[in-house]
């Protein structure tokens, strides 16, 4: 199925149309993938939602080494029940495989919520404005959200407990503005000053200042250009379109769109109190690529009032049919925010109306990714940048066999049945560099089936191992055949993409041109999709767990792991905080695949866990470790990395002391129901600049640690 279909006419009807111009029939609708305003909450402490964020945390301070907490220390901090450590752990698993059971929607699929920062949400707002259809309830519900995000200081932070972010902080007050806010309300004028203090508009990220240029409060001959001639380039020529990870790809097009028309809505308002006279956008040293890419984007300034009016119509032309080619079931573009967003701006300046299909299926799936929520002020809507279904789903099977579920139980079966259904059958933008593979293999999202992802595939795969494994094929031997054929897909469609070092990237084979991390537009985080420790490590392990350990690609990719450990024995988490994260699935990987425990790189992972274990028995790693080095390893504890710090040590050392301290910290901060609170953020969209609170990470990866500590104390569940 090709992915160029052909689009609307720059002109498009006002008549809707039986079929939306642009989509894969494949992909318009799927069986039991409904995803419903008000998805499936993991709960979260009483109260979470509508309090203020934690303040700033201090720096790191030295910790003691847990060796040299005594056994009565530890057990004066932590209150559990007069029964020993296996025991408790054995309940606790109970409680926790239960809750999670009671989590699962009728389709067979887990969704916890997928939790980010107001961004979301003010865009959200501003999107709205600029298209003209921003309605005073909506802009009530939602700057309530926003609203209850200030930090004391007046500003808002990307994560939780982290700093105030300065173009965050802008765009929540113009979202508060549109709301109704008045500029001299204290709240709102503690948030201009702190943008003042920080320099203002002009210190903001580019994103930001796109936002400000579409309502005239920045001048587009300020912006980056990003000419509608990019899509024209061929993809062996750098930087064409190809060169720039999914995310920030599909993002990059829709942009040339909406860059040629420099548009200016009207925000009914100025934002003047947050300028700062003089203040000016930093410049890169000239002797830099970014100094040479700041000298080009001004030559393209040029070109871009001026340019060859054939050349430039055919390029908008071939930009709108690549953005409506890839829209989703869901009406979305890659099963994220930014793309979305800009992608409907884009074809709404080039003529589509709002009442046109491909555009009313783009605000209907908006409306699919938000949450409402009764509370004492009213209802508040806050905004899912991404919705993580096939990842948590796969994630719960594997943490409920762990548990002792077999595939035979109804939850498994039919959860086998849901990622069955979810496979993705087309190809997409991969085949770009890998023209020769068929398709298979799984999205993270309900739908996302131009960009499946490498993670999420050998996740899956894993997980429906477990099923095959624990007597699916008695139970049912229809679904484990095509399980068997979904699996045999998904392996030949991910050792396919592997890049040329043998390792894995997310969602594309050698996407590394570190050019495009260089040009004036890409000042916002990762735009580039590399091989990663924690992608690959997941590869070695479901491709071990297939029988395949000695196979070339998988030692190949071995000797990649040991190559880019840490010095200090650890590996760094691109999808997830941080070297918590990293090694917590390279080390299971490793011993999976063969490695023996005692190999020297085992053995100083191990060492780097221990060391790193807070004196209550908790792991935690703040996001700042992505930019200082003293939080590495270092952060308030949370459920999520100390079960992937126990993942890891299970797998290499598991009558290690640390273990059964972990475990002691898992059943001692359990709640009644069965889960934890997890406040603190452990995924990563883009590091530091994007963080992210999978809320079924605080549930599915504990599970995962007990049930695999009571397997082997020989333990039983009840």
């Amino acid at each position: 199925m090709s992915l160029t279909s052909d689009p609307s006419p720059a002109t498009p009807t006002t008549q809707p149309t039986s079929a939306r111009p642009g989509f894969l029939p494949d992909r318009r609708s799927r069986s039991g993938r409904s995803a419903v305003a008000g998805p499936l909450l993991v709960t979260t402490r009483p109260g979470a939602r509508t309090g203020g964020p934690a303040p700033d945390l201090a720096p790191p301070a030295a910790e003691p080494a847990t060796s040299e907490m005594s056994t009565s220390a530890l057990a004066a901090m932590l209150t559990l029940p007069p029964v020993g450590v296996a025991e408790r752990a054995a309940d606790a698993m109970t409680q926790a495989r239960d809750y999670l059971l009671s989590l699962q929607s009728d389709e067979g699929w887990w969704k916890g919520e997928l939790e980010t920062n107001v961004t979301m949400d003010a865009e959200d707002l501003m999107l709205r404005q600029f298209l003209g259809i921003l309605t005073p309830q909506l802009a009530a519900e939602t700057g309530r959200w926003i609203r209850s995000r200030q930090l004391p200081g007046g500003g808002w932070a990307t994560f939780h407990g982290g700093p105030a972010d300065l173009s965050t902080t802008l765009e929540a007050y113009v979202g508060l503005r549109l709301a109704g806010d008045a500029p001299d309300a204290p709240h709102m004028l503690a948030a201009a000053s702190f943008v003042r203090a920080h320099g203002g508009l002009a210190a903001t990220r580019v994103f930001t200042r796109i936002w400000m240029a579409l309502f005239g409060e920045w001048p587009w001959d300020e912006v980056p250009v990003l000419p509608p001639e990019m899509v024209l380039l061929p993809s062996w020529v750098p930087l064409n379109v190809y060169d720039f990870g999914c995310w920030a790809r599909q993002t990059v097009v829709a942009l040339t769109i909406v860059g040629h028309f420099r548009p200016v809505r009207s925000l009914g308002f100025t934002i003047d109190e947050l300028k700062v006279v003089g203040s000016r956008p930093a410049r890169a040293p000239l002797v830099s690529w970014e100094g040479a890419f700041q000298r080009m984007d001004a030559a393209l300034r040029h070109y871009q009032r001026h340019p060859v009016k054939t050349l430039r119509n055919l390029a908008l032309r071939r930009a709108t049919e690549w953005v409506v080619a890839r829209q989703e079931a869901d009406g979305g573009w890659g099963g994220i925010q930014p793309p979305w967003v800009y992608s409907i701006m884009a074809l709404h300046l080039m003529g589509y109306p709002m009442n046109h299909p491909v555009l009313v299926a783009a605000i209907e799936g908006l409306e699919t990714f938000t949450t409402r929520e009764e509370t004492p002020d009213g209802v508040v809507r806050r905004l899912e940048a991404c919705q993580s279904p096939v990842w948590d789903t796969a994630l719960a099977v594997v943490a409920l066999a762990d548990a002792g579920l077999t595939g035979s139980h109804p939850a498994m079966r039919k959860a086998g049945e849901w990622l069955v259904r979810e496979e993705v059958t087309i190809p997409g933008d991969w085949r770009v560099r890998r023209p020769n593979l068929e398709p298979g293999g799984w999205a993270f999202e309900f739908a996302n089936d131009v960009y499946p992802d490498v993670d999420d595939t050998a996740e899956v795969v894993l997980a429906l191992q477990r099923l095959l494994h624990t007597g699916l094929d008695d139970d049912d031997p229809s679904l484990a055949t095509q399980v068997r054929g979904a699996v045999e897909r998904a392996v030949n469609w991910s050792v396919g993409m592997r890049s040329s070092n043998g390792a894995w990237g997310a969602f594309d084979a050698d996407n590394v041109q570190k050019l495009a991390m260089k040009i004036p537009f890409c000042d916002f985080g990762e735009v580039i999709d590399p091989p990663s420790a924690d992608v690959t490590a997941h590869m070695v392990e479901m491709l071990a767990d297939l029988g395949r350990a000695d196979h070339p690609v998988t030692q190949r990719a071995v000797r990649w792991l040991l190559d880019n450990q840490e010095p200090g024995g650890s590996w760094f988490g691109r999808w997830g905080v941080n070297h918590i994260y990293g090694t917590g699935a390279v080390v299971p990987a490793l011993i999976t695949a063969g490695v023996a425990a005692d190999h020297p790189a085992i053995r100083a992972a191990v060492r780097w866990l221990v060391a790193h274990q807070r004196p209550d028995g908790g792991w935690g790693e703040d996001l700042r470790s992505y930019r200082d080095e003293a939080w590495i390893g270092r952060g308030e504890p949370t459920p999520s990395q100390t079960a992937w710090a126990l993942l890891a040590l299970l797998a290499a050392d598991p009558t290690n002391e640390a273990v059964d301290r972990g475990v002691r910290w898992l059943c001692a901060t359990q709640r009644p129901d069965g889960g934890w609170d997890e406040p603190y953020y452990t995924g990563t969209g883009f590091p530091w600049d994007f963080s992210i609170n999978y809320h079924l990470y605080r549930l599915v990866f504990p599970l995962a640690a007990l049930g695999r500590y009571v397997t082997l104390t020989g333990r039983s569940a009840a």
